[in-house]
């Protein structure tokens, strides 16, 4: 069922309404994956062409694929992370709707870039605006995708309402976010929300598969975890980290993974987390300096590494949160750009105080 104030859609493939090329996001066709070159970009040259290929989140993709073929679709807000198969979804469903009318009959925006409110006024609501030609009885609903829509200024927002109050018998919009919380709720309320969660280990591993095998790569399997591992369920990471990983080496493992990434290998983080709970602070300070140093790693990466590592140890549970929150502490100042020695220190210095607590626990 459609939402309220939203009406079926009446679908035309012969109309010919053609948006302003020159404005907002290219709206790219991912080209056949067998063919094209070297410098064809992963994340589009296996972009999912149709809703069936699309890897996760069946049951959103199944719930819009109906009320799709039924022409009931409401106006969409797609929220969540990135690389989670939001954008990928809705071109989909324009695929489904205009086929060959396609590029015509969509308008897309990347609200990051045009999102102020004269962008609204104009580019957005002139497209909606404008009658479809058709050579049918009735005329098709276009469709507005604005991507990135949580970086609209509120004016904006406030205008977009508008327009789609008042245009929504004859265009669908599709609202693209990460955080939600930025969406004024007089859009939200228009709009039929969906979140697309981070990508489950599996379905990664499996497109990750289909990528492999397509291109003819030498992935080791300790290569393809680091890969699942580091992309944190975001399949465009994944798919970037594997083109670049494969432009700088022939075999992928996982050592070729890290170094490309910069991110520290796990038997370093073993490493660094042995000396922590073992070393007096000086020589503890001088070791995990020298291979930051040597290696080029982020403090903050090893911080972020060292605090998964610690659920991996066995201490008791009020010792383990104050480390995490420690550390967390120390990851939001490094992220602000403090300076890295002192905040060496503050690591070393926490589990320092965990040490003496696991100390007085045992006795």
């Amino acid at each position: 069922m459609a939402e309220e104030g939203t009406y079926p859609m009446d679908i035309d493939q012969t109309n010919s309404f053609s948006s302003n090329p020159d404005k907002g996001k290219t709206v790219i066709s991912a080209p056949n994956p067998s063919i094209g070159g070297k410098s064809t970009l992963w994340v589009e040259k296996y972009r999912p062409q149709s809703l069936d290929d699309v890897a996760a989140h069946r049951d959103i993709v199944d719930t819009i694929d109906r009320l799709t073929t039924e022409n009931r679709l409401p106006h969409l807000l797609l929220y969540g992370p990135p690389g989670t198969g939001k954008t990928s979804t809705i071109l989909a469903v324009a695929r489904k709707l205009y086929g060959a009318q396609y590029h015509n009959m969509i308008l897309e925006l990347n609200a990051s870039d045009d999102r102020g409110i004269d962008v609204v006024r104009q580019q957005i609501q002139d497209f909606a605006s404008t009658q479809s030609l058709s050579f049918g009885v009735k005329p098709s609903v276009k469709l507005i995708l604005l991507d990135e829509a949580d970086a609209m200024t509120k004016d904006a927002q406030f205008a977009l309402r508008r327009v789609i109050e008042k245009y929504t018998k004859s265009t669908r919009f599709a609202l693209i976010c990460n955080h939600v919380n930025k969406i004024i709720q007089a859009l939200q309320s228009r709009c039929t929300r969906f979140r697309f969660a981070p990508l489950d280990a599996v379905h990664v591993t499996e497109r990750l598969k289909h990528v492999i095998k397509a291109e003819g790569l030498d992935v080791q399997d300790s290569g393809l975890s680091a890969l699942v591992r580091l992309s944190n369920g975001d399949m465009r990471k994944a798919l970037n980290i594997l083109q670049s990983t494969h432009m700088a080496s022939q075999q992928i493992t996982e050592e070729a993974v890290y170094l490309c990434t910069g991110n520290p290998l796990p038997k370093d983080i073993e490493q660094i987390s042995y000396w922590l709970l073992n070393e007096q602070y000086s020589d503890s300070y001088k070791r995990i300096h020298d291979i930051k140093t040597r290696k080029g790693l982020a403090l903050i990466d090893i911080v972020r590494e060292v605090t998964m590592f610690v659920f991996k140890i066995k201490m008791p549970a009020a010792v383990r949160v104050q480390l995490v929150n420690d550390l967390a502490d120390i990851e939001y100042r490094l992220s602000f750009g403090c300076n890295d020695k002192l905040q060496l220190g503050s690591v070393i210095a926490s589990f320092t105080r965990a040490r003496s607590a696991l100390v007085a626990a045992a006795v």
